[in-house]
């Protein structure tokens, strides 16, 4: 009845190996694999269809801006991501998390807000948008007069 859509994965071009520390900012496009440590920020260049992936013994502390992400790891920073956030039960985020889907197994942890994007494009135009969704019509039980 339900069929679920298959994602479209992304072939690993940047690995970041397990005995692997980096000092710096890392851009990268496709696919982006993490199980070492990165102490800088990590974001996607020119494509929006990339993938960052961070194994249970990756670890970032800087923030994360990317299209799709896997977490399996540690973010001590803000993630923003306009696709698809996917939490696994070893996941821990300290910052805040900005998705536009968001998958958490039990066990995943965010130490920060949840922020959805609606929510960050309705700030960005002012609250006009948030304005007119929270706006509610006054409605009458029957019977009643206005």
């Amino acid at each position: 009845m339900f069929k679920q859509k298959r994602r479209r994965e992304q072939p690993i071009n940047t690995l970041i190996g397990a005995e692997t520390r980096v000092q710096g900012d890392i851009e990268f496009t496709g696919g982006c694999l993490i199980d070492g440590y990165v102490k800088g920020n990590v974001r996607c260049w020119k494509d929006d269809g990339a993938m960052l992936s961070i194994s249970e013994r990756g670890c970032v502390e800087g923030t994360v801006v990317v299209p799709n992400v896997v977490l399996n790891g540690t973010v001590k920073g803000d993630v923003a991501v306009s696709g698809r956030v996917e939490l696994g039960a070893k996941a821990r985020v300290v910052g805040n998390v900005r998705y536009g889907l968001i998958e958490m197994a039990i066990g995943a942890a965010v130490n920060g807000k949840l922020i959805h994007a609606s929510e960050t494009a309705a700030s960005a135009s002012g609250g006009k948008e948030a304005g007119a969704t929270a706006r509610v019509a006054r409605v009458n039980r029957i019977g009643e007069g206005s």
